[in-house]
């Protein structure tokens, strides 16, 4: 007779990082994939080093990598944040817009999103709405 397997717990699902975002492209109404963005700490202590990700097939980013060598998550900085300051900070978010469309096809080489974070506020979800010839943003959930 077999002996019944035991059962494990599902590995734990990362915390969800403080700062996303998800890309829509207008002229095609389908998700934007496969841009590059950057998220920069401007104020206080900036600007930090930038982390990096891509947009995924949704167009979304949940997760951000570090410069390479560095184990500092944005969680580890919100929370660093939180804990010696909790003031406001200004974030930056950069979009290579230019490489998506192509250089010639687009009026934006770049869209940069600045904003106000409060590190004990949660969480923070900024979409970007874009198309070649215009964009627009706001604070998402």
């Amino acid at each position: 007779m077999n002996e019944p397997t035991p059962l494990t717990a599902p590995p734990p699902t990362p915390a969800r990082e403080p700062i996303t975002c998800h890309v829509l492209d207008l002229a095609t109404g389908r998700p934007a994939s496969s841009i590059s963005v950057s998220l920069t700490l401007l104020r206080p202590y900036g600007p930090s080093a930038p982390l990096t990700a891509v947009t995924s097939s949704d167009g979304r980013i949940n997760q951000w990598n570090g410069e390479a060598g560095s184990n500092s998550s944005l969680n580890e900085i919100f929370a660093n944040l939180a804990a010696h300051d909790g003031g406001k900070t200004v974030w930056s978010l950069k979009f290579d817009t230019g490489a998506y469309f192509g250089e010639d096809q687009t009026f934006f080489p770049e869209v940069e999103v600045r904003f106000f974070v409060d590190a004990k506020s949660g969480h923070y979800h900024v979409p970007l709405l874009l198309g070649p010839w215009s964009y627009t943003t706001y604070r998402g959930s």
